[in-house]
C-alpha cells in the first residue's frame, strides 16, 4: 500500500513523532496506518496514538437534563461554520432538539426527524427546511444519545465543543450534582477510552503487554532479565496503563491525591449516602468528520474571474 506526504502528517499528528520517523514506519508497515502507530511504539517513539479522526466540522454538542422527569439527552448538531455555530438562532435549534429527544424517546436520527419538534405541531424533518432558511446554513442531526434511568447530569464545554451526559445510581437521597458534574469535567479533559479497568478488552491487554515486552528488549539492562521479572515489570505497566486510560482509575484532576473512584466514594460519604458510576457519553463536536479542503487561493481567483 502507497503512502502519501499527507499520511506522514496525519501519523505525526496522532503520535507527535517526528517526519523522517513517521515516513519510515509508514515504509516499514506498507502504509498502513495502525500498524506504523504500532511499529513507532514498539520502538519507543511514540508513546500513545491520537485517535485518527480529524477534529474539522463546525457545530455543537449540547447535553441538557429536564428538571421536571429527570431525563438527560446529549445531541451533536452540524453546521457549516463557526460564526454560524455561535448564534442565537442555531444554539436555540440545537436545544430545541434536546428537549424534542428527552420529550420524545425517539430511537435513532431517522426516527428523531418524525418525531414533533418541540413546541410545535410539526415534525422535525417539516421544521429543517425552515430552520435552513433562517439559519442560513446547511445542517445536520449527527446522533444523540438518552437517558431515562438513575440520575444524569449534564455538562457543555466551550460552549459546545465538547458535551457530557453522565448517569450515576445515587442513594440515600443525596443531591450529586457536583459529583456529576466533576466526573463530566474530568471525561471532557482526558477523554478516557475505558470508564473501568474491568472494560479493557483481552486484545488490548495483549497489546499493550506485546508493546511493553518489545520495549524491554530494546533495552540491554532489561533485555537480559528473566522472563517471570519482565512479566511483573509488565503487569506494572498494564497498572500505569490503567491509571492514563480508565475513567475509575485515573487520577482525580481537582485533587490529585485520589483516583476518582477514590473521589466519588469519598464525595458521597460525605453527604450521607452512596454514589455509583454507571454510565457516561462524550461527544466531541465534529469529532471523526473530514471537512473537505478548500484551496483558498484557487477559491479567490474563482470569485474574481466571476466579476469580470
Amino acid at each position: 500500500m502507497a503512502f502519501t506526504a499527507k499520511d506522514v502528517k496525519t501519523l505525526r499528528d496522532m503520535t507527535n513523532v517526528g517526519m523522517m520517523d513517521c515516513k519510515k514506519a509508514l515504509a516499514e508497515t506498507d502504509g498502513d496506518m495502525d500498524k506504523a502507530v504500532e511499529w513507532l511504539r514498539e520502538k519507543g517513539l511514540a508513546k500513545a496514538a491520537k485517535k485518527a479522526g480529524r477534529i474539522a466540522a463546525e457545530g455543537m454538542a449540547y447535553a441538557h437534563v429536564c428538571s421536571k422527569c429527570g431525563v438527560g439527552a446529549l445531541v451533536e448538531v452540524n453546521c457549516e461554520t463557526d460564526f454560524c455555530a455561535k448564534s442565537e438562532l442555531f444554539v436555540a435549534f440545537v436545544e430545541d432538539i434536546c428537549k424534542t429527544i428527552i420529550s420524545e424517546n425517539p430511537a435513532n436520527v431517522e426516527e428523531l426527524m418524525n418525531c414533533k419538534y418541540f413546541g410545535s405541531d410539526l415534525t422535525v424533518a417539516e421544521t429543517m427546511p425552515e430552520k435552513v432558511m433562517s439559519i442560513g446554513e446547511n445542517l445536520q442531526i449527527r446522533r444523540f444519545v438518552r437517558f431515562d434511568k438513575n440520575t444524569s447530569i449534564a455538562y457543555v464545554h466551550a460552549g459546545g465543543k465538547i458535551g457530557v451526559l453522565v448517569n450515576l445510581e445515587v442513594e440515600g437521597g443525596i443531591d450529586a450534582t457536583e459529583i456529576g458534574k466533576d466526573i463530566a469535567m474530568q471525561i471532557a479533559a482526558l477523554s478516557p477510552r475505558f470508564w473501568d479497568k474491568s472494560q479493557v478488552t483481552e486484545e488490548v491487554k495483549e497489546e499493550e503487554k506485546k508493546i511493553a515486552l518489545a520495549l524491554m528488549d530494546q533495552d540491554p539492562k532489561m533485555a537480559s532479565k528473566p522472563q517471570q521479572v519482565k512479566e511483573k515489570i509488565v503487569m506494572g505497566k498494564m497498572n500505569k496503563f490503567y491509571e492514563e486510560n480508565c475513567l475509575l482509575q485515573q487520577v482525580f484532576v481537582k485533587d490529585s491525591s485520589m483516583t476518582v473512584e477514590q473521589y466519588i466514594a469519598s464525595a458521597a460519604k460525605a453527604l450521607g449516602g452512596s454514589v455509583k458510576f454507571v454510565d457516561a457519553v462524550r461527544f466531541m463536536k465534529g469529532e471523526g468528520i473530514e471537512k473537505k479542503e478548500e484551496d483558498f487561493a484557487a477559491e479567490v481567483a474563482a470569485q474574481m474571474n466571476m466579476g469580470k
